[in-house]
């Protein structure tokens, strides 16, 4: 870079000192700092690269050598601020070494240094922005530590870059800024949240909302809803509740998406009774469900045998005019065919034929699943026989045939091949190109192979198989 005349910057130049300090020689960073102002021209701010050199001999416990070089810095035209001198005087007092803390502070007052706040806010921001997380961390607490002033926007970064790392260095920075009398943003709270729940961290997050709802954080149902989601995420359910209670005090009436959260980790910790409890109280305050509140019941019905009930859900979105899903339909359709029962599968399957064709194109392939894991091949065979090409596709062709090689069921799968010609000859070189392409990919023999020699045995089918 010397060479080739490259003007070198703050972060490239004070991350590459910092780390130096961290583990090597003081003099050779004196060197480098001589060398660049020589070679280049000096586009970094000096002040910056104090606080680095000096917190970087700090944290390796070269306090003494720190303060001798907040001198060497000065002579150089990197004048150490207020921080710089601050970071000395606290190395001092955890060691207890009151005289040279003394002479430290004596020295900041006599120079009266003060810190230069927006440098440092670029600075940090800049870091984050390269993603040195853990480097804007170390700063970010050097300064809070010190009690200096520092904007919303970098405390907002801090908490919110911070949290992925070190949770608990994140929470640090929010209550500095809470007792500063300032509120993080809601898009800082998420992603706070976000990182404590995919650390398992709920009583922090717990801790997080006593912090913000005793300075009235919470006043509106876009910032609860935020906190109960990721209450209901942790699987903190007793939390959850007890937001719902405080709303409720407020005068707030939560929202579908906020009884969508609860229900949903209702269902994840097989608590029926009370997810079933919070959609009668959500209709009863006049909030009908929407997609996702029926999609949680019936998949949990569904799930737990109790296809009935989920049926009834299933005709009363109908009733209110909601549009079911691939989600919706494929919950049913396997709950049906766990209880065996074929006849209303087919029914609901139907229906998703007639609501959208490409709809039940993309829930067929589970419904042959679900039928051939209950046995139900000649059942399902016919089924994708009777249905034309833009719904029962190749791939859906070779699942199934898939699953007869595996049963050993290899004459139904002939016979189904023989219907394929004879009902949809256009996709049979497509299914065989499918399944030799699957074979080709596995080592060794398997079922599938053994099908496609058993065809050409059988006899010619119409198209190429190998």
């Amino acid at each position: 870079m010397f060479q080739k005349g490259i003007v070198f910057n703050t972060i490239g130049l004070g991350l590459f000192i910092w780390s130096t300090c961290k583990n090597g020689e003081l003099s050779k960073v004196f060197s480098l700092l001589d060398e660049v102002k020589k070679g280049s021209s000096w586009d970094v701010n000096g002040s910056i690269i104090a606080v680095l050199v000096v917190h970087g001999l700090c944290f390796s416990s070269r306090e003494s050598e720190a303060f001798w070089a907040l001198d060497e810095l000065r002579s150089r035209g990197c004048k150490p601020d207020f921080i710089a001198y601050s970071i000395v005087a606290e190395a001092f007092r955890m060691t207890n070494n009151v005289v040279e803390r003394e002479l430290v502070l004596k020295k900041k007052r006599k120079l009266g240094v003060a810190p230069r706040s927006n440098d440092y806010r670029e600075f940090i921001l800049g870091l984050i922005l390269e993603r040195r997380i853990s480097e804007a961390r170390d700063l970010g607490e050097a300064i809070v530590s010190g009690n200096f002033p520092i904007e919303d926007d970098v405390l907002n970064a801090l908490i919110g870059s911070v949290s992925r790392i070190d949770p608990g260095s994140a929470i640090m920075f929010l209550n500095f800024m809470v007792g500063k009398g300032r509120l993080p943003t809601l898009s800082t709270l998420s992603n706070l949240s976000k990182n404590l729940c995919k650390r398992s961290k709920g009583d922090e997050l717990w801790e997080v909302y006593q912090v913000l709802s005793s300075h009235g954080y919470f006043s509106d149902l876009e910032s609860y809803n935020v906190m109960v989601s990721f209450f209901c995420r942790a699987g903190r359910l007793r939390e959850a509740y007890k937001v719902l209670q405080e709303m409720k005090t407020k005068g707030l009436s939560p929202n579908v998406l906020f009884y969508n959260h609860l229900m949903e980790a209702c269902c994840k910790e097989d608590l029926v009774r009370p997810a079933k409890r919070l959609w009668d109280e959500m209709f009863a305050s006049g909030r009908p469900g929407n997609l996702s509140t029926y999609n949680i019941l019936i998949g949990k019905l569904s799930q737990i045998g109790e296809v009935e009930e989920a049926t009834r859900l299933f005709r009363h979105m109908a009733e209110k005019g909601v549009t079911p899903d691939a989600t919706t339909y494929t919950a049913l359709l396997e709950g049906l065919c766990q209880e065996s029962d074929f006849k209303s599968a087919f029914e609901i399957f139907n229906k998703s034929v007639e609501q959208d064709v490409r709809l039940a194109q993309t829930i067929l392939g589970t419904f042959v699943i679900h039928l051939c894991r209950k046995g139900q091949f000649p059942v399902a065979s016919k089924l994708l026989c009777v249905l034309n090409s833009d719904i029962a596709h190749s791939d859906t062709h070779v699942v199934m045939l898939k699953w007869l090689a595996d049963a050993k069921e290899i004459q139904l799968a002939i016979k189904h091949i023989q219907r394929i010609r004879g009902t949809s000859p256009s996709i049979l070189q497509a299914i065989f190109s499918k399944l030799a392409a699957s074979v080709s990919s596995t080592s060794g023999p398997n079922s599938t192979e053994q099908l496609l020699q058993a065809i050409q045995e059988e006899g010619p089918v119409g198209c190429k198989i190998y």
